[in-house]
């Protein structure tokens, strides 16, 4: 029988340390999904997308009448994180930055990439850059020995 979470016993104290800005964008890169975070209708919205990283910006696909049109030229929370429920380690990395509408060719040809396609069905011809203002992170890790 698995024993309830709450008596599960950790191998090793935790800790807590802020990760540094490259340590942030390194992690970025290597995900795939975040969320986005928005207001909509004076009420918080959040919504899972698939994602590039361009430089310290992230650039998300969508369709032209999505959420990404009333969210151009706001401010926007973007959060990427990695959990183990077993280990109670992780990471988590919060960006925080002004969305814009993405209509520079050179940019659109740098992004468009056959290998980062949108997940989610259907025409995607709308690109929205979070244009990185603050970059944050945390990871709870065991502690060395």
């Amino acid at each position: 029988m698995t024993q309830p979470r709450s008596e599960k016993t950790l191998p090793a104290p935790i800790e807590m340390r802020e990760l540094s800005e490259s340590e942030c964008l390194d992690l970025l890169r290597a995900e795939l999904v975040g969320r986005i975070v928005f207001t909509e209708k004076a009420m918080p919205a959040i919504r899972p997308v698939n994602y590039v990283l361009d430089g310290r910006d992230v650039i998300i696909r969508t369709r032209g009448d999505s959420w990404a049109r009333r969210v151009a030229d706001t401010v926007v929370a973007f959060e990427v994180d990695h959990i183990d429920n077993e280990t109670h380690t992780g990471w988590s990395v919060v960006l925080l930055g002004t969305a814009t509408i993405v209509t520079d060719i050179d940019t659109l040809v740098r992004v468009t990439d056959f290998r980062h396609r949108p997940w989610a069905p259907g025409h995607r011809d709308r690109y929205l850059r979070v244009q990185t203002g603050q970059l944050t992170g945390r990871r709870l890790s065991f502690v060395p020995a």
